[in-house]
């Protein structure tokens, strides 16, 4: 049974299904250097990225259960028990144990900097009139997830501009190309605040900290259009129990490290730590909400 002061014989695998230098990468190493500043443990940030995230979390599923490999997942793996099934290599409920929620991220609505476009509303009224062009980081992606629930809660039907990433998205929307993109919030933050693009809005439940001016989504008048990008961390099923809320434990107490809490801020995360347990019941409603969106939007891939 684990207890205080378990180590792992040689080290922790910490198995980032994204390439180095993203966001969820970033978040990780983060974690793994205060846990193992803490404890001791020696843990090893591994990029395993492809496939739309489910090459490295195929491959933690098969992983030995004793507590040395662990999975980074983020809203995409919640999209992705749904969007390719069997297809995927794993199934996220059923071959992983949760083990704690670290952070959440916003989806931002922008425009460009002169577009008649000024809030939420607008762009309600605007999309019932005529058919808009809105970029997103890619099909299946938490941008895209958002433009359909847009859709879906406004009765609206826009044109998806699917992009390989959020930046070249981000270059068309100020150049003119798009009329709005739904953005991860770090990736469009910079050029707000460099007064490139307009933020109308953020899919959280509080005011992202960097923009205060800009309204959640429910104070804009659309609250469904609710989209949480969170990141968190799975084990391979089978892990101990025991070792599971010890790892769980570390996780929620480092995030709540206000020297932590700080940076994931400046990353663009909201702080938001989640035991084994309450993590299993939010990674299930995410999954069934994200479900429900996908099958409605009738979003595929191919």
């Amino acid at each position: 049974m684990a207890h205080a002061d378990w180590k792992p014989a040689q080290y922790i695998t910490y198995i980032v299904p994204f390439a180095p230098g993203g966001l969820t990468d970033v978040a990780a190493r983060m974690m793994a250097k205060g846990i193992g500043d803490k404890t001791g443990w020696n843990i090893v940030v591994s990029n395993k990225a492809g496939a739309n995230a489910n090459l490295g979390a195929a491959e933690a599923a098969r992983a030995k259960p004793d507590g040395t490999t662990w999975l980074a997942i983020t809203m995409t793996h919640a999209v992705n028990k749904t969007l390719f099934g069997e297809k995927a290599g794993y199934d996220v409920e059923e071959d992983f144990v949760p083990v704690a929620k670290i952070a959440s991220s916003a989806i931002m609505v922008v425009v460009p900097q002169n577009s008649p476009i000024k809030t939420l509303q607008d762009l309600i009224d605007t999309a019932q009139k005529k058919t808009l062009n809105v970029g997103s980081s890619g099909t299946g992606t938490p941008p895209h997830i958002a433009m359909a629930l847009f859709q879906d809660l406004t009765g609206t039907k826009m044109t998806h501009v699917p992009y390989k990433g959020g930046a070249p998205s981000m270059v068309d929307l100020i150049g003119g190309q798009l009329d709005v993109v739904f953005s991860n919030y770090p990736e469009s933050l910079p050029y707000v605040q460099q007064g490139k693009l307009r933020a109308i809005a953020v899919t959280s439940d509080q005011r992202a900290p960097a923009v205060p001016d800009v309204p959640t989504t429910a104070e804009a008048g659309l609250p469904g259009l609710k989209v949480d990008n969170f990141t968190g961390l799975l084990a391979p099923k089978g892990t101990d129990p025991a070792l599971v809320k010890e790892i769980s434990d570390r996780v929620v107490k480092v995030v709540g490290d206000r020297a932590i809490s700080e940076q994931l801020v400046k990353l663009g995360f909201i702080p938001d730590p989640m035991g084994s347990d309450q993590f299993k019941t939010y990674l299930n409603e995410q999954i069934q909400a994200l479900s429900k969106t996908i099958k409605d939007a009738d979003i595929k891939v191919n």
